[in-house]
C-alpha cells in the first residue's frame, strides 16, 4: 500500500492536526526533516490490509482488543507498507466453544523492510469443528 502525501495531509487535517502531519514546509523543521503519516493513519492502513488480506469474512468475529501498540518509524510520503501476522497464541474459547481466541503479533513494514508499526491483537474466530464432549 503507496502512502501519499496528499493521503497524509487529509487525514492529519481532520484528524491529528499537528504541524509534521499537515504542513511539509513546518514538518521540514521539526525532528523528522519532513511530512510524516499520523500513527493513527499507519494503524487504519494496517487494518485494511490486515482485513483483506488475513482476517476471513465469514470465521472473523470480533476483536476484544490491541496490547502494546508502538510506531517504531514515521511513515513518509511514497513509502510503501505491507503487514506481517505472527500467530503467538491460539486456543478455543472455554465459555464459547463455538470460537476461537487467536492472539498474532502485527507488524507493518516499510519498502526497506523495516517495522514500522507493530502490535499485538486478539481475534474472535468461528472454529470449524465444535468441542469435544
Amino acid at each position: 500500500m503507496r502512502v501519499t502525501a496528499q493521503e497524509i495531509i487529509e487525514f492529519a487535517h481532520r484528524y491529528d492536526p499537528q504541524d509534521f502531519h499537515t504542513d511539509p514546509a513546518k514538518a521540514a523543521d521539526t525532528q523528522f526533516g519532513g511530512l510524516i503519516a499520523s500513527g493513527w493513519m499507519t494503524c487504519g492502513m494496517m487494518m485494511r490490509m490486515y482485513s483483506e488480506h488475513y482476517l476471513t469474512h465469514n470465521a472473523s468475529l470480533a476483536s476484544p482488543g490491541i496490547d502494546e501498540l508502538r510506531w517504531l518509524e514515521p511513515v513518509r510520503p511514497d513509502d510503501v507498507l505491507s503487514t506481517r501476522v505472527t500467530i503467538v497464541e491460539a486456543r478455543r474459547s472455554a465459555s464459547k466453544p463455538d470460537r476461537g481466541l487467536v492472539r498474532s503479533k502485527i507488524e507493518v513494514l516499510n519498502q526497506h523492510d523495516r517495522v514500522v508499526l507493530s502490535m499485538l491483537a486478539m481475534n474472535l474466530i468461528g472454529c470449524r469443528t465444535p468441542a469435544a464432549a
